[in-house]
Order: C-alpha cells, then sequence, then structure tokens
C-alpha cells in the first residue's frame, strides 16, 4: 500500500490561519484584569472585538483605549497592530534571522504571499530592509510627536504617547489615546490647527502605506522616474491624485460647514487630514459625524480604496482601482490594449482586479444589510460602518458602541476579511488541489 501524502496548508491557510490564531492570542491577554481599569477585566466581546481591530489595523473601538484600557493592555493593543501592520510572517522571520536559522522554501514561499514581495530569491534582505525602514520610520516620528506631546504631558507620557502614535499611524491602525486629554472618542480633534502633530501623522500615514516594494524601488532608483517599475509609477501617481484632489474636494466641500470661521491655512490642514487618514488608518482631526453629505459619500470612497499592495494600509488597493478604471477607458475608446507608462496592462490583471472590487463591495453591503437586519440604525451610518470594517479604516459615524453582539460579529467578520483579504479568505476556506483543466464550448452574451 502506497503512504497517503500528509495534508499540508497552503501558504494563503497559513496567513488566514495565523491571523486567527494571533486574534485569539490577543483576546486572552486583553481579557485578564490587568489590562482594563474596570472591575472583574474586559468581557469577551470587547476584548475579541478590540484584538481583532488591532490585529487588522483598523481601528474601530467599543471602549475608548486611552481610559479603558491600562498600560498593559495598551501595550498588549500596539503590539497587535505592529505585528498585525507588518504581518506577523515578517515578524516570524526577523526572529528566525535573530536565531541564524535559515529559512527553507517552505518558510519563503509563505512570507514571499505574506508581503506581496514578487520573487523567492533576495528574501532575506528585503525583510531586513522592511525591518530597518520601520524602525526609521516610526523612530523620526516618535521623535517628532515627542516634541509636542512632552510639552503637553511630561517627558514619561509624552515620549511614551510619541512612540505609541508613531507605530499606530505608520501600521494605518488608527487607535489613539488621546481620550485620557481631549475626551472619550475624541481623536486627534484636540490637535486639529497643529501643523507638527497632523503633518507627522499624514506622513507616517502615507509612508506606512506606500508598500514596502515601492519602498526598494525608491531606495534603489532615487529619484531616477525612468528606471521606477511600472508599480512604483501607479502607486506614486495614485496617491497624488488622491491626497492633492482629495484635500482639495475636503477643502470645497467643507468650507461652508466644519471649516466655516477658520484661517484658510486651518482648513487646509484640515481638509489634507481628511483626505490621508480614511485611506485605512482612522484618525480623525473634524467631527466624522457633523461632515457634509458630500465629505461622508467622499470618505466612504476613501476608505474603500484604502492604500497600496504589499504595505500596512488595507482597502481593495490603489492599483486595483487604477488597473479597472485603466480599463474601463480602453474599453470606451474601443482600445486593443490598455497602456500606461510605455507599458501594456493586460487582461490577467484586470482578472484578478475585478473580483477584489467586487467581493469587498458585496461583503460590506451584505454586511451592512444583516446589521440594518437587527438594529434600527441609519443606513448611511451603518454603510459607513461596513465599509470602514473591510477597509480596515477604523473611521466610525458613531454607532460602534450601539453596535448589538450580531453587528458586533458582522464588523469582527469584515475586519477580518478585509485585512487578510476577501479574496484570500475565500481561497482559504475553499482550496483544494488543481483538477485537470476543463474548457467548456464559448457563448457570446450581450453586454451593456
Amino acid at each position: 500500500m502506497g503512504q497517503r501524502k500528509k495534508a499540508r496548508l497552503s501558504s494563503v491557510q497559513i496567513i488566514a490561519l495565523g491571523f486567527f490564531i494571533m486574534i485569539l492570542t490577543g483576546t486572552a491577554l486583553l481579557m485578564l484584569p490587568c489590562a482594563s481599569r474596570g472591575a472583574g477585566g474586559a468581557s469577551f466581546s470587547d476584548a475579541l472585538f478590540t484584538a481583532t481591530s488591532a490585529s487588522c489595523v483598523t481601528g474601530l473601538v467599543m471602549q475608548d483605549t486611552g481610559t479603558y484600557w491600562t498600560t498593559f493592555g495598551q501595550i498588549v493593543i500596539i503590539l497587535l497592530i505592529q505585528t498585525g501592520g507588518l504581518g506577523f510572517m515578517t515578524i516570524a522571520t526577523l526572529f528566525l534571522l535573530l536565531l541564524r536559522r535559515r529559512l527553507g522554501l517552505r518558510e519563503r514561499e509563505v512570507v514571499v504571499n505574506s508581503i506581496s514581495y514578487t520573487q523567492l530569491g533576495g528574501l532575506v534582505p528585503f525583510i531586513r530592509f522592511i525591518f530597518l525602514g520601520t524602525l526609521l520610520a516610526e523612530g523620526v516620528g516618535a521623535a517628532l510627536l515627542s516634541i509636542r506631546f512632552v510639552q503637553d504631558f511630561g517627558w514619561g507620557r509624552g515620549i511614551y504617547y510619541g512612540v505609541w502614535h508613531s507605530i499606530s499611524a505608520f501600521c494605518n491602525a488608527g487607535f489613539d489615546l488621546m481620550g485620557s486629554y481631549s475626551g472619550e472618542y475624541s481623536s486627534f480633534t484636540a490637535y486639529a490647527g497643529d501643523p507638527l502633530v497632523i503633518l507627522t501623522l499624514c506622513g507616517l500615514i502615507l509612508v506606512g502605506g506606500a508598500g514596502f516594494l515601492v519602498w526598494d524601488d525608491l531606495a534603489r532608483n532615487r529619484l531616477c522616474w525612468r528606471r521606477y517599475r511600472l508599480q512604483t509609477k501607479v502607486v506614486l501617481l495614485m496617491n497624488l491624485v488622491l491626497v492633492v484632489g482629495g484635500g482639495g474636494l475636503f477643502l470645497l466641500l467643507e468650507r461652508n460647514n466644519l471649516g466655516a470661521g477658520l484661517p484658510l491655512g486651518e482648513q487646509a490642514l484640515a481638509a489634507l487630514f481628511d483626505a490621508v487618514t480614511p485611506r485605512t488608518a482612522g484618525f480623525n482631526s473634524t467631527d466624522t459625524g457633523s461632515l457634509s453629505s458630500g465629505s461622508f459619500l467622499l470618505t466612504i470612497v476613501f476608505m474603500f480604496i484604502g492604500g497600496n499592495p504589499g504595505s500596512t494600509a488595507g482597502g481593495i488597493k490603489t492599483t486595483t482601482v487604477f488597473v479597472i478604471l485603466l480599463h474601463t477607458f480602453s474599453g470606451v475608446r474601443r482600445e486593443q490594449s490598455a497602456n500606461a507608462f510605455g507599458r501594456s496592462i493586460g487582461d490577467d490583471a484586470l482578472k484578478r482586479a475585478t473580483p477584489v472590487l467586487f467581493t469587498n463591495l458585496l461583503l460590506a453591503l451584505a454586511g451592512a444589510m444583516v446589521v440594518c437586519a437587527v438594529q434600527a440604525l441609519p443606513l448611511a451610518d451603518v454603510l459607513f460602518e461596513t465599509f470602514s470594517a473591510i477597509g480596515t479604516a477604523g473611521m466610525t459615524a458613531g454607532i460602534t458602541r450601539d453596535l448589538v453582539p450580531v453587528s458586533q460579529a458582522v464588523i469582527v467578520f469584515l475586519m477580518y476579511c478585509g485585512r487578510v483579504g476577501s479574496i484570500s479568505f475565500a481561497v482559504a476556506l475553499l482550496e483544494k488541489r488543481a483538477l485537470p483543466p476543463v474548457t467548456l464550448p464559448q457563448e457570446d452574451i450581450t453586454i451593456g
């Protein structure tokens, strides 16, 4: 009798399982009495929701982070954020390297899928580059934020706040400790007019959400645009359009609303933050619930788009949107191929991008239907919440704390899918051994 081959998990399944175990571990730690300030410790639902939000770098919370959790609980949360932001496989690889263990082919395959790297060769130097780049970005961000926070909170607390919020911003997590300073769930509204804090947070969010492959390309080719990869050019273009164009739109939409009576400089600073933070960062310097209808809708769109592939950010990613728009415009113009920056982007990219867009869209809408079915909440606020969860954005119109257990479970599931990847989650559940390809007869249907 031939030996039966042992079934083994695919790399996608390992990543999905790893995040699941990380969430359960975080939940157990946050339920310890020493993790929260209330008597008896946090409830399972509060701990699970917070651990999922932190591991999936989302930022939605049932309890204010600065006032409800102790220093121990806050450290657990920030460790979950750092691990979830970089990817647990990246962290595990760093430990293996510190222990001077060689990476086998299997480990390399899982890490490559975890960080969206393109090849198995050169992986170890790339992981070191990610680690050093993260230390540099978070270190500079912590130093700049500490300048202001030391003035407001003293040396010990100020440095702690600087480091903590630098990690949260770089990982696009959206968790903050400002509830103990300016009121629960206030985020950075007290610093809305402070350029040092706002611009530092914006810089950390954009650097963390740029993508590790883009870091590598920029480091190798410096300022030589012609030598950049196509992905780097697309990412830089999309970020420029979303930040500058989005900031201009927010400035226009809020000029007679939240910006009324403010100096133009403060309006521009608020508009810039409003354009950057929905791209999965989750902070806010203005009252999200008071945004105009146009800004509310624009924020949902930005949360859905998110950051860039292979980064700490979530969403469907800028490259997905770019590929779909490019193919749409080329189809309207009846062009034979979709071209950008002197390169042709084939139909295979479109076949990968379309399921990502529609799967995330359907999950957000289905989640909103379930929440509306069990609770009488405003539809706009529910849609804002579900799109925030699937995009791991962490922004809310103020209904998170009103969610019943069923609605909480929906948001937890959406946050998990948003971080692991909705397509990856489906593959992890349904993946089987490849079957021989069978091509069925082809038949045309009418489109449009």
